[in-house]
């Protein structure tokens, strides 16, 4: 097991988003053979786990479970253009999120963070 990491030197810049465009810079690039992890941590403590696995990965920890231990939410979001995406919110930080997710025009399916919400789309689902 080897982890190969390489920074980015200059970071590759572009800009996304709707309305004001937000620019990213494209730091490193982090090579996982499996069963390797890498830890993301926030200046607020929250953290984010990603594991590979001989499969694919796991892209989160648990949602209802670690995941909420590290601070953060997991929620399913649709753009105006029917694309479907995963994103974590920081715990307290929703009303900024809210705010992004209305210039963004996004609409939040459901949140992917508690037993309620997550046994009522597995409900959904299975009777489909």
């Amino acid at each position: 097991m080897v982890m190969k990491f390489k920074e980015t030197i200059p970071p590759r810049i572009f800009e996304t988003g709707k309305g004001e465009p937000t620019e990213i810079a494209d730091c490193a690039h982090i090579e996982l053979t499996p069963d390797e992890q890498v830890t993301f941590k926030t200046f607020s403590g929250a953290e984010y786990d990603v594991v590979r696995k001989s499969w694919g990965y796991y892209a989160t920890p648990s949602l209802n479970g670690r995941l909420q231990g590290f601070g953060l939410r997991g929620v399913l979001v649709k753009s105006l253009d029917s694309k479907y995406y995963i994103l974590l919110v920081e715990r307290g930080k929703e009303d900024c999120f809210q705010s992004y997710c209305d210039i963004q025009e996004l609409t939040i399916v459901c949140w992917l963070d508690n037993d309620k919400e997550l046994k009522t789309l597995e409900g959904k689902l299975n009777s489909s």
